[in-house]
């Protein structure tokens, strides 16, 4: 993914994603083994890149970051946790559209 997606791990998360209090930080959480994940990783890439100036997007690999999994209470891949002041706004959990991931985040931006 390009530059408007953030690579982050475990220990850059508080600052990242709960320490801006900006703009609001979407989170996507995903894993190399995982199908759907494919498939959501070009529409989070195009709201990163469309987005870029209203809306921080970070990626985290959950087998890698077990403590931000802990705390977005993550249970299946791909998941996307809005976060606006270092809090959780909206949650999401499975494959979505391109189209139904803009739909979900306008209202927030």
């Amino acid at each position: 993914m390009s530059s408007n997606v953030i690579v982050i791990q475990d220990s850059q998360f508080e600052t990242e994603v709960l320490g801006n209090t900006g703009q609001p930080t979407l989170a996507y959480f995903w894993a190399p083994w995982c199908g759907p994940c494919r498939l959501v990783s070009p529409s989070v890439q195009a709201v990163a890149n469309t987005y870029s100036d209203r809306l921080k997007v970070v990626k985290l690999e959950v087998d890698l970051n077990p403590q931000a999994v802990k705390l977005c209470q993550v249970e299946g891949v791909p998941a996307l946790r809005l976060f606006m002041g270092g809090e959780i706004i909206a949650s999401l959990e499975g494959a979505i559209t391109k189209n139904k991931l803009i739909e979900w985040i306008d209202p927030h931006l």
